[in-house]
């Protein structure tokens, strides 16, 4: 009886508050509104703020609740969290957040800024239009691939820079990477969700990757990352995709393996029904981080995010008695994540210019894989961006002298190896001109039983030199190639033998491309080689 009176109490008292919360909202929107008379002014509510939409700025303050994994009771803790979640989001999107702003005055007359004391606060923010989400343009249709190639890159370096926690926290350990699941798996029991089988599955991961995680917390992959990377949660501002709205009010949520931040974007582009643009996501990060052992861990993490999300809009649907038409199905998602096929191999082959780096792009969409970029690896072990060029002709020479191929086709090697372990479909874009080099990967495949495929790219000479002069002159591809790399290798390419020509699919990239006939035969029986889409345009 005494805990009810308790719960009552507490009810009436968060009641009262949110009473006296909603009573300046409203009166701060007739403020907005006296001050710009030619605009009205929108209110928006969520589970934990509002937000006042007036001309070209937006206005979001906290609710005085606490629901749990938040406590905006008092007013310091509003305080605190906006200036957070201004630091916070200042990082990823600095031309949206702009400040913190104390509200004044009295509760019926209440006004940003001013004199006498604090009432509440606001984050002032520049209002996006509507339709800029990236859930928004994706339904519209208007994503190009682009978009998300320059929002990886940006992610990547994000990830870079992050602060790394500090190893005496708990964060990202297994222990908090398997409660969190388990404690997703808990909501959507309490919400009715069949969950059987997801939770074994879970259950068994994370026990084999427990070692994984460990490594990773060792490595400094667990950072201040955003925390909430869905794609209501990122908004297209011109040519650029910009992450906002940070999780401000639980470090926990946060402090996490940057895989995981990445993840929640790769997933929700899947459920969204672009599982191209997600792996293309994917790839990109991995060639400007170079952070290849994420692999392993990457696939629990898309498989929490999935039920994460699911768990979120269950939770919303329950309590706005809504229905979940026209949204992803996220638990739907997380069963397809659960049926994997064993990664095979494929080995693209051709000189500079070939087309390689093309048609491998095209099929890593299509297929789900992982690809390994000779041009970006190299410049790895030379301590370069993907990007950045080669400043003389001897630079250019001694990235591609023999001594820099033996290391490049050793680190290509290596890296196959992990995405095949982890599972992945995986393709190595290099130019193999040695029946060696080629025949190192063919014994790897054999080993792990996996199948293997080579795609050779041709095109005329004349097209290979104006394509590797071309991409020189642009500096848009990671090659640094020039047509003196380019006799070099016509010099020195060993043809495929009777062995390897039955195992391989000679395309000409000169001409429309068939890539479902290179699907088809690469990953026979997984539907994969029927995707919609799967015509080649002639590559640039």
């Amino acid at each position: 009886m005494v805990g009810d009176v308790l719960k009552s109490q507490a009810g009436a008292e968060e009641a009262a508050r949110l009473q006296e919360g909603r009573h300046v909202v409203e009166g701060l929107r007739r403020h907005l509104e006296a001050s710009d008379p030619a605009g009205a002014v929108e209110l928006l509510e969520t589970h934990a703020s509002w937000v006042l939409l007036a001309g070209r700025f937006a206005y979001k303050l906290k609710k005085p609740v606490c629901l749990g994994f938040l406590d905006f009771r008092t007013l310091d803790a509003r305080r605190c969290y906006c200036e957070e979640e201004l630091r916070l989001n200042q990082r990823l999107a600095p031309t949206l957040y702009l400040s913190v702003l104390p509200v004044r005055g009295t509760s019926d007359e209440p006004r940003l800024g001013g004199d006498g004391p604090d009432l509440d606060y606001v984050v002032w923010m520049r209002r996006f239009p509507a339709g800029a989400l990236l859930s928004e343009r994706l339904a519209a249709d208007a994503v190009p691939s682009s978009l998300i190639d320059r929002l990886a890159r940006r992610l990547a370096t994000f990830h870079e820079t992050a602060p790394v926690a500090d190893p005496h926290t708990a964060h990202g350990s297994a222990e908090v990477v398997a409660a969190g699941a388990d404690a997703t798996l808990q909501g959507l029991r309490a919400l009715g969700r069949d969950v059987s089988g997801l939770d074994t599955w879970l259950a068994e991961q994370a026990r084999v990757l427990t070692p994984a995680w460990a490594a990773r917390r060792a490595a400094g992959r667990v950072r201040e990352c955003h925390g909430d990377l869905h794609l209501g949660n990122v908004v297209v501002l011109g040519d650029e995709a910009v992450a906002f709205d940070c999780l401000e009010f639980a470090p926990a949520l946060r402090w996490i393996d940057v895989a995981n931040d990445l993840a929640f974007l790769a997933m929700d582009l899947a459920a969204h029904g672009r599982s191209d643009l997600a792996w293309r996501a994917l790839n990109e990060w991995l060639d400007h981080t170079g952070d290849h052992q994420a692999l392993p861990v990457l696939h629990f993490y898309m498989m929490h995010r999935a039920l994460v999300r699911g768990l979120v809009l269950g939770i919303q649907a329950a309590q706005q008695a809504e229905t979940s038409a026209g949204r992803p199905d996220y638990l739907q998602l997380a069963r397809q994540l659960l049926i994997r096929h064993r990664g095979p191999l494929l080995l693209m082959h051709g000189v500079s210019g070939s087309g390689k780096t093309w048609v491998s792009g095209r099929l890593l969409e299509l297929t789900g894989a992982v690809r390994l970029r000779s041009d970006v690896e190299r410049k790895r072990l030379f301590g370069m961006r993907p990007a950045q060029r080669a400043e003389t002709g001897a630079q250019t020479a001694a990235l591609y002298d023999d001594a820099a191929n033996q290391r490049t086709y050793d680190r290509l090697l290596a890296l196959a190896g992990l995405s095949l372990d982890a599972g992945y479909p995986t393709i190595v874009d290099a130019a193999f001109l040695r029946r060696e080099e080629r025949q190192r990967f063919e014994r790897m495949a054999r080993d792990r039983g996996v199948p293997f495929l080579i795609v050779q790219c041709e095109a005329a000479p004349p097209t290979l030199q104006e394509r590797v002069r071309v991409r020189r002159v642009e500096g848009r591809d990671a090659s640094d190639a020039d047509e003196t790399v380019l006799a070099r290798q016509w010099s020195r390419i060993e043809a495929l033998d009777d062995g390897e020509r039955m195992r391989a699919v000679v395309v000409d990239t000169s001409n429309p491309l068939r890539l479902r006939d290179i699907v088809g035969r690469w990953l026979p029986g997984t539907g994969a080689e029927a995707a919609d889409g799967a015509e080649g345009r002639r590559p640039v």
